[in-house]
Formats: structure tokens, C-alpha cells, sequence
């Protein structure tokens, strides 16, 4: 397949090392490569939807990416690994499925269109289609069989069918709450869109409102979400599980009722140290809490309002730090202690969220700190309950963690802090004051966006029937793409302004009615389009059945750990969902997961501002896609961040034409025209030896990297085995098998991180395409065993001497070899030896 020339030849390299005048110029020809894939449908499995059988399946897939423009580099890297990965199952005789689709609603591409005058699907298609293009530019071994867009009405279809599953059971409700809003964006984010207090998309400051929204009960799940990471432990990175679980934030305590004065309904709290209970000195809500309100005095209303304004205004993380000054306003009300019956006044702070239990925590200022802050604030009691080592709170401003028995506590001192957790939750419920409890940090998932271009949610609000479901078969709920106006001024949804959209007939009682107006959080999107891949055209339900028992759950999945207490939290959560609702056979959807890191330049992150963007097309069109590739793979492990400006994609390139004319040199024919396969008479097991001994135990090597996913360290071997092929080749005046085996060998493995270059290689060896069927080179085991091995011979501890032995040397020839080595007689002439450390058969040290 030999073609015209593409890539710039590294000729004076080659000329340095040649004195011929049959100069060969390597070159490959990418477009001919894309065209025989193509034509043969090398990456498309023979059936998608196979029927039950044992054939090894192996589905791969990368997070998919967002139309944002065309692929960045970030995109090269993390697609170049799942590649590998892929090719490497394919090689080795699995069925592969490596999917493509994109993630192509969401908040910018609706403000990209807005700036530029542009209809969001206009603008989110056209960038489809480039990057579409890039891919196949790259050489990704995509099925493209299973290309889907979560913006079309085929597939948002599914996400309402899905949402309303939910809704008949309990699990996706609506509610007003106090949110994140961000004014620039003028949309609600979920907890984990708002970065330190800033927008994730914009870096606008946060702030909060209160608006009805829509919500998934993912507290719900949140043990099961906790329990179900032993299936994930050795396949996930340890910190993408300690994220989840941080996230998840499991507390386990008590429930603490207070009295409070003048109100019928104690005030539940939930506490992780019931054993302080004695300690606490005052009793603190949420300043935007409506708990705050329903407390307050109406003397202090006015004061609270006032506060309550400060509050909205300052950005939670600045609310949850230590080390800033508090404030707080006392609600003219008192609590009653339900251990002692003391009154303890009642405050609203800005350090108590809203969203944490009940909105309201019992203070001990002797044992928190930011209690300590606030009691020193307000001149408020400091009382220690916990004797430990550390000094007086009171006096130093630093509250006391450690462990130690109580004090000041009535009939718990002297206890340890475990059993005065006992005895607490013991005397509350004896009370019926409290219980013991467990809690979780993690919210609800807030779904609500005021924004157009989302999946419509599919609810029809009727002032007689309340909140109704639109029926199964009129889905989807399309986004009206006329009659609407796409910025919203006041921060209402868009698609307030589609009067004809928005207007129809209750399906219950034929009413007229309204649409809801708000769209889906584009993480309800991701969270489950792997399920539809192995049959994106399905249209019985939101994936095919005989998909899911073909090829899930994923067994590699590749993306980024920013998306820990994001997207892949989400998509946990949906599997139990889908798997409690009857879809799924499985509670788990990545058995895998690799973490890729970034590609950045200097130092630091790419950007515009900065001044440092690194263009892909560019390097693509210098480097070519194989030397981009090889670049990025061998810079680092995968989960590590590659600096472009320390790497060499100019070194790529001239290894991969050292290849090529390497690969040429071997394949050519010799003097008298016969093909070199026969002029090296016979199989690989005739050829030489220690060629052989030398390829297969590289075979061995970078097979072994590659299931471990070490791709840097395999395409570290594929050099070696260059090398060792090349000199192999040198020092032979006629054709060897086991250098044609090397050489062929090397090409295959060769495929999985530069396909382009394997291709060619694999031509000019005189094959037939396609290295793609070629398989995965196996080696002899035998040729692995090491006959002998190097044994240090230290004296005193300093390495003297080196000897080879038998691998099978017993510990008294090994001594004797030792004693005999000609640099240790002249040392041990006139000396005695006291003592002899043998660690057969690698190491003897002699103690004179």
C-alpha cells in the first residue's frame, strides 16, 4: 500500500547513517489509511447486537465531549488513550465496541449563540460536524454506527420518558428552595456546578434565591451510593472514591430535640457529638433559613430582615470558613437544653447553611471552632465538657478536638467520649427527646434550568389538577424553535416567552393549561446515554435491551476526575434508579475507570487570556496525527498532566520514520529477487536464538503494559524493540526469521498508538492490508526463563565483583563461585572471613 508522501522525511537523519544512493523517504498517506478503514469496516463489530453467547465483548468508551468548538487538545489526549486501549482489545481477538456521540445541549452553546446572533441548534450542529471530522482526522477507531446527539428530539425524548418514570415514584418532585444563582448566566447550578463560590461556566459570584425547582432524590440512594464503591475498589482511582465519598459525607450521631420557649414543636437538630450536649451554651439557625423566621421575636423582625439581606449577599464558601470574623443576631427567643433544662438564647448566623439538616445546630464553642469564634464575638460562655491535653479554649480562642472523658457533664463525667455517645442517645430517647441517627451531606439533584436550549421538562401545570405528567405517547415535548425569545431579561426561563408553546389542554380534565418552562440540567443527559450507544436508533425505550446484555455495564471508561462529584456521581445514581425501576440487570455502570490529566503549557493551564493556547490543527498538520498521539502517550501515565512545552512531538516523528525505514529494509526483496520471508528460510523458530529470546520477552513487556495500562512504559518498549530489531538486521548479510518476526511483531503492537505509520509499515513488509486484522503478537513463555542471572558479590557491603550463575545454582556453589571470582581472591588474600549473606542467586556479601 505503498502512497504518496504526506509527512516531511527526517532525510539527513537517514542519510547520516546510509551512504547509499537508494535513499527511502518514509511517508504516509493518512487519507488512503481513513478510506481502507472505511472500506473494510475495520472498527465496526460483526453484529452489534449479538445474540447470548461466550465471545469475549469488551465495550470502551470516553466521556463524550461538548460541541464546543473544534477538538482541543485535552481532546486528543483523553481520545488517544481510550484508542489504545481499544485497538489493544481488538488485537487480541475481542469484540470491541468504541462509541462516539456528544453531549450537545447545554448553557454554551446558548450563550455562544446569543453573542453571535445564532440559532443554539445552528451553531451546536456545525461544530458537531468539524469535530466529527477531527476525529476521523486523528485516527479514533470509533463504531460510528453508534453516533448520537443528546440534542435531538430522538433522544431528549427519553430523558423526559425516564423523568416521569421518576415521577410516578416519588423520585423527582418540585419544591421552592433557596438556590444558586448565577447573575450572569441567569440560571440555577447545582451544588457541584459553583467552583469556590463562583460560577463553573463563567466564574460569576453565586448567589442565592429562592425559586421553585425541580429535584431528583439522590439523598435517597445516598447509603447505597456509599456501599456499592466495594465494587468499584481496585477499578477506580482510590481519590475519585474518596471525592464520592467525601461528597456523600456520611455522619453518624444523634437527632437532638430542643424545646424552645413559646413554641409548641420542639426544633430537631442532628449533631455528630451528642456527648457534648452539656456544653452547649446557646442554640444557632440559619440567618435564610425559614426557620429563622418562624423563631425570631417580632421586636428583633426588623433586625433579622436587615441581616437576612447581608446574608444572600455573601458567597457560601465565605460563609463556611474559619478564620473570618462572625456575626450573627440574637432571635429574642430561648431554647431549653433537653438534658439539663437550661436556657440557652437563640441566634440566627450566617455560618449555619440552610441546607445542612434542619438549618439550626446546637452550639458548643469549647469543642468547635467556629462556634468558639462566634461565642468570642458575642461574649458568649465557653464550657468545657471534654478533658483533653490541649489548653483552655477560653483563653487560647482555639476549640478542642481530641478524645478524652467528660467533664462538667453531671452523670456522664468520667466517661470515655464513645460511651457518653451511648448514654447521651440512651437518656434522649428515654425521653423521647432524640434518637440515634445518620446522616449525609450530599442534597437532592437540582434539575431546574431557566434556559432554552435543555430537554423540556414534561409537566403540564392545571390550577384543578395540579402538577400532570404529559402521556407517554406525546413525547418528546420539542422545543419550539419559533415564537420565543432566547435572552430573558428578569431571569425567567426563555421559554416563558413561547405563548403558543407554552399553552395547552390538561390530559386530565381538558383545562387549559401551561407548560412547564424550565429545562433539564444537560448532567440528566449524560447520565445514562452509554446505556443507548450499542443501538442509538432503538424507539421502544430509552436503550435496547439486548444492547445492554450484549455489552454493559462499560468495562473502560476514560475521562477526566473533575467529573467525580459531577457527571460520574450522576450517572451512578441513575443505573440504581433504572436498575430499581426493572431496565437494568446491574447496580454499576463503569467497571473500569481511567483518569486522564491535562495537557497544559509552561505550567499552566491553556487559555486565551494567558496567552499559551497550543492549536491541535496545527500541531496535526506539523506533526502529523501518529507523532500527536505517540506525544501525548508516552509524555506520562494517563492519569498524569503533560506540559507541551517539555515534550518532542519533532522526536515522535523521527522514531516512527526510523520505523518506517526499518520496516522497509526488511521487507524489500533480496539480490535475487526472492521474497525475504523465504530467503530467511522457514518459520520464526528457525531464526536466531537470542533475536528470539530478545523480541519475545519485549512482546511480554509491552503486552504486560498495556493491561496495566501503563501505555507510556509499552510504547518505551516498542522503542527498545526498534533498536534491538534494527541492530539485529545490521549485523546479518542475509534475511533472519527472527528479525522478519521481530519486525512484524513491532508493527502490530505498533497499531495501537500510531495506526497511521503501523498501516504502512505494515504494507512495506508485504502484507496485506490491514494491520487492523493482523492480531496481537504472542509470545513463548519458554523463551522468558533466564538460564543465568548476575549475581553482585559485595565485600563489606561495596559491590567488588560481578559473576554470571546458573539461575538454578544451589547456596553452597553459589558460595564457592563467590570465593573463586578473581577480584575477590586478591581481596581475600591474608583476610578472614567472618561471616557470608547469601540471597541466592542474586547477591553475596562477605564480611571480613
Amino acid at each position: 500500500m505503498r502512497v504518496g508522501a504526506a509527512d516531511s522525511p527526517d532525510k539527513d537523519c537517514y542519510m547520516a547513517q546510509n551512504d547509499t544512493t537508494d535513499v527511502f523517504e518514509p511517508s504516509v498517506d493518512n487519507e488512503a489509511t481513513l478510506k481502507l478503514w472505511q472500506d473494510r469496516h475495520s472498527f465496526e463489530v460483526a453484529d452489534l447486537l449479538p445474540a447470548d453467547d461466550d465471545k469475549r465483548r469488551r465495550y470502551v468508551v470516553s466521556m463524550f465531549p461538548y460541541p464546543s468548538g473544534d477538538l482541543h487538545m485535552g481532546h486528543a489526549e483523553v481520545y488517544s488513550i481510550s484508542d489504545a486501549i481499544a485497538r489493544f482489545e481488538r488485537l487480541r481477538g475481542g469484540a470491541v465496541v468504541h462509541p462516539i456521540g456528544w453531549d450537545s445541549f447545554g448553557l454554551p452553546a446558548e450563550n455562544a449563540a446569543l453573542r453571535r446572533n445564532l440559532d443554539p441548534a445552528e451553531w451546536t450542529y456545525q461544530n458537531i460536524e468539524v469535530q466529527a471530522e477531527s476525529f476521523k482526522r486523528l485516527g479514533i477507531s470509533f463504531d460510528w454506527r453508534t453516533r448520537l446527539h443528546t440534542s435531538d428530539p430522538e433522544y431528549y425524548r427519553w430523558n423526559q420518558w425516564i423523568f416521569l418514570r421518576m415521577f410516578e415514584k416519588g423520585l423527582a418532585y418540585r419544591k421552592a428552595a433557596p438556590v444558586n444563582w448565577c447573575p450572569t448566566d441567569k440560571t440555577v447550578l447545582a451544588n457541584e456546578q459553583v467552583i469556590q463560590g463562583k460560577c463553573e461556566r463563567c466564574g460569576t459570584e453565586v448567589i442565592k434565591r429562592k425559586l421553585t425547582q425541580w429535584f431528583f432524590r439522590i439523598s435517597d440512594y445516598a447509603q447505597r451510593l456509599l456501599d456499592d464503591m466495594a465494587q468499584l475498589a481496585g477499578n477506580w482511582p482510590d481519590d475519585v472514591l474518596a471525592m464520592q465519598r467525601n461528597w456523600i459525607g456520611r455522619s453518624v450521631g444523634a437527632h437532638i430535640d430542643f424545646a424552645v420557649d413559646g413554641r409548641a414543636e420542639p426544633v430537631r437538630v442532628f449533631s455528630t457529638r451528642p456527648d457534648t450536649l452539656y456544653g452547649a451554651t446557646f442554640f444557632v439557625v440559619a440567618a435564610d433559613s425559614p426557620l429563622a423566621d418562624e423563631l425570631c421575636a417580632p421586636e428583633q423582625a426588623a433586625t433579622l430582615a436587615d441581616y437576612q439581606a447581608r446574608t444572600r449577599a455573601t458567597p457560601e464558601l465565605e460563609r463556611l470558613a474559619t478564620d473570618r470574623p462572625m456575626t450573627g443576631v440574637s432571635l429574642g427567643r430561648t431554647a431549653r437544653n433537653p438534658l439539663t433544662g437550661d436556657a440557652v438564647p437563640i441566634y440566627a448566623s450566617d455560618y449555619v447553611l440552610a441546607e445542612y439538616g434542619t438549618g439550626a445546630v446546637m452550639a458548643v464553642p469549647a469543642h468547635d471552632q467556629r462556634d468558639l469564634n462566634f461565642a468570642r464575638t458575642l461574649g458568649l460562655p465557653v464550657r468545657v465538657v471534654v478533658a483533653t491535653d490541649e489548653p483552655d479554649p477560653a483563653t487560647t480562642g482555639v476549640a478542642t478536638s481530641g478524645d478524652g472523658r467528660l467533664v462538667n457533664s453531671g452523670p456522664l463525667d468520667g466517661l470515655t467520649v464513645p460511651a457518653a455517645k451511648a448514654a447521651v442517645i440512651a437518656d434522649l430517647e428515654a425521653r423521647g427527646a432524640g434518637t440515634a441517627a445518620v446522616t449525609f451531606r450530599v442534597r437532592d439533584w437540582l434539575i431546574s434550568r431557566q434556559r432554552y436550549w435543555g430537554t423540556p421538562i414534561p409537566i403540564i401545570h392545571c390550577e384543578s389538577c395540579g402538577e400532570v405528567p404529559v402521556p407517554d405517547d406525546q413525547l418528546p415535548v420539542r422545543l419550539p424553535t419559533t415564537g420565543y425569545e432566547l435572552r430573558s431579561q428578569d431571569g425567567s426561563s426563555p421559554l416563558q416567552s413561547a405563548t403558543q408553546w407554552l399553552k395547552v389542554t390538561c390530559p386530565t380534565c381538558g383545562a387549559p393549561a401551561t407548560r412547564d418552562t424550565d429545562t433539564m440540567d444537560t448532567f440528566v443527559d449524560s447520565s445514562w446515554y452509554f446505556l443507548r450507544f450499542p443501538n442509538p436508533t432503538y424507539t421502544d425505550g430509552p436503550f435496547d435491551p439486548a444492547g445492554v446484555r450484549a455489552w454493559l455495564p462499560v468495562d473502560e471508561y476514560v475521562g477526566g476526575k473533575e467529573h467525580a462529584t459531577g457527571h460520574l456521581f450522576y450517572a451512578r445514581f441513575m443505573t440504581k434508579v433504572l436498575h430499581d425501576l426493572g431496565y437494568l440487570p446491574f447496580t454499576e455502570p463503569f467497571t473500569r475507570l481511567t483518569n486522564q490529566g491535562q495537557v497544559i503549557m509552561n505550567g499552566k493551564a491553556m487559555s486565551k487570556s494567558l496567552g499559551n493556547l497550543v492549536n491541535l490543527q496545527d500541531q496535526l498538520a506539523q506533526y502529523g496525527p501518529d507523532a500527536v498521539r505517540i506525544t501525548m502517550l508516552f509524555a506520562s501515565p494517563p492519569e498524569e498532566d503533560i506540559d507541551w512545552a517539555d515534550v518532542s512531538p519533532g522526536g515522535s516523528t523521527k522514531w516512527l520514520n526510523r520505523v518506517l525505514r526499518l520496516v522497509h529494509d526488511i521487507g524489500k526483496p533480496t539480490t535475487d529477487g526472492s521474497a525475504p520471508e523465504a530467503a530467511a528460510g522457514g518459520g520464526a523458530d528457525t531464526g536466531d536464538p537470542a533475536v528470539r529470546k530478545q523480541v519475545h520477552a519485549l512482546i511480554a513487556a509491552v503486552t504486560q503494559a498495556m493491561e496495566g495500562k501503563r501505555i507510556n512504559v509499552a510504547i518505551a518498549r516498542l522503542m527498545e524493540l526498534t533498536t534491538a530489531v534494527k541492530k539485529a538486521h545490521d549485523a546479518r548479510a542475509t534475511p533472519d526469521a527472527a528479525v522478519r518476526e521481530g519486525a512484524s511483531s513491532l508493527v502490530r503492537m505498533l497499531s495501537v498508538v500510531a495506526p497511521f505509520t503501523a498501516e504502512e509499515a505494515w504494507s512495506l513488509l508485504g502484507n496485506q492490508p490491514s494491520v487492523t486484522d493482523a492480531g496481537w503478537p504472542s509470545f513463548d513463555p519458554t523463551l522468558l526463563v533466564e538460564e543465568t542471572v548476575t549475581c553482585v558479590i559485595q565485600v563489606n557491603g561495596k559491590v567488588r565483583d560481578r559473576i554470571e550463575v546458573p539461575t538454578a545454582v544451589t547456596e553452597d556453589e553459589l558460595r564457592d563461585l563467590a570465593l573463586d571470582a578473581p577480584k575477590i581472591r586478591g581481596l581475600l588474600a591474608g583476610a578472614e572471613v567472618r561471616k557470608m549473606i547469601i540471597r541466592v542467586p542474586r547477591v553475596v556479601n562477605l564480611v571480613l
